[in-house]
């Protein structure tokens, strides 16, 4: 199929919707409704230009065939002029349609769950987990995203063996779905008396939220725990009993969660984590059935990998998926991850464009 009858089908599919949106048993049915708005709403960008870019090759036969009658040397030039112009605005228009089609992560527009944990490294590990949440949360602020810490293990020594948060705003996972992965870190630690450089690794796992809609829960499926939460060292924090482990017996997901006083607050908390952790499992299994696309995808690959260094002697960091380095670790630690975070994007654009070349 050519790039323009696929555009066809695109712009036949939203004027579909568009009579759908307006039809009264559609606007009854909420949830249908919300769908068909959700759809209506992918595809109005797309077909605007798709739109745009027709009036623009009509204008250019006009102008062509102008040319091809007898015309006074003015008008002629200024037919030429014309005709160059409007033939670079349609390539330009191509190139952005063939980029509009290229095919889209359904999770992209997603609030994420993302887990942090310190690795290898002991304490050192912990302390640079706590440095990657606090560049995530600056971050976040900065796309004007709003954080909530759901679950947190301090580390002894300070920092955090795990933390776990909630991201929510606007096409959150299209972006932060590129930080899965190993993050390592060399540089001296406080506590190094000889001034050596060690190396630590922090893991960092993005995953989509999910809606109660997407993943089908049997309750029966479902262990649930109560106990007594407790502080550091064991010391009872809580004389009710307001932890909850939820426990999803087929996967062998567990979540615990101690963090509010209140046990269905505890209860509510472990179930969205636990949702979107069973959402996530059976997204990666299903993209490691697809071993092609998955070794080409900048963010879905193994989240053993080491991803990215930071190193602090040099004030460097370098992402390892695209051999990009930049001298501006301090900045990037202050939340500003745009000039990593845009040639990934820019990266698998490329690749996807390449994969789809021989189709037009």
């Amino acid at each position: 199929m050519s790039m323009i009858d696929r555009l066809e089908d695109v712009e036949n599919r939203y004027d579909e919707l568009n009579e759908l949106l307006s039809d009264p048993q559609v606007i009854n049915d909420t949830e249908r409704l919300m769908n068909l708005s959700k759809e209506e709403a992918s595809l109005r960008e797309t077909v605007a230009t798709f739109r745009k870019y027709k009036d623009v090759v009509s204008e250019l036969k006009d102008t062509e065939e102008m040319l091809n009658d007898s015309l006074d040397k003015e008008m002629e030039e200024l037919a030429k002029e014309e005709r160059n112009e409007l033939s670079e605005q349609k390539e330009k228009m191509e190139e952005e349609l063939k980029i509009m089609l290229l095919p889209k992560d359904e999770n992209d527009e997603r609030n994420v769950i993302m887990e942090i944990r310190g690795a290898a490294g002991g304490d050192e590990a912990q302390l640079f987990a706590s440095d990657l949440f606090e560049m995530y949360q600056k971050y976040s602020d900065n796309q004007g995203w709003k954080t909530e810490v759901l679950e947190a293990s301090a580390g002894n020594a300070g920092g955090f063996k795990e933390i776990t948060l909630m991201i929510t705003g606007t096409n959150v996972y299209s972006k932060l779905k590129y930080e899965n992965g190993a993050h390592r870190v060399q540089r001296v630690p406080q506590t190094e008396s000889q001034g050596r450089i060690h190396t630590s690794t922090a893991t960092v796992v993005v995953m989509p939220e999910a809606e109660d809609v997407e993943v089908d829960i049997d309750e029966n499926d479902i262990r649930v725990d109560i106990y007594h939460a407790s502080g550091a060292g064991g010391q009872h924090v809580n004389k009710t009993a307001s932890a909850v482990r939820l426990t999803h017996e087929p996967t062998g997901i567990v979540v615990a969660m101690q963090d509010e006083r209140s046990q269905l607050k505890n209860r509510e908390k472990a179930m969205k984590i636990l949702r979107s952790r069973i959402y996530d499992k059976i997204t990666q299994e299903a993209q490691a059935e697809m071993d092609a696309e998955r070794k080409s995808a900048v963010g879905t690959g193994d989240r053993s990998e080491r991803i990215r260094t930071y190193n602090f002697p040099q004030s460097r960091v370098t992402d390892h998926r695209i051999n990009l380095t930049i001298q501006k670790l301090d900045q990037v630690l202050s939340g500003k991850l745009d000039e990593i975070i845009e040639p990934l994007l820019m990266w698998e654009t490329s690749r996807k464009m390449e994969q789809l070349k021989n189709e037009y």
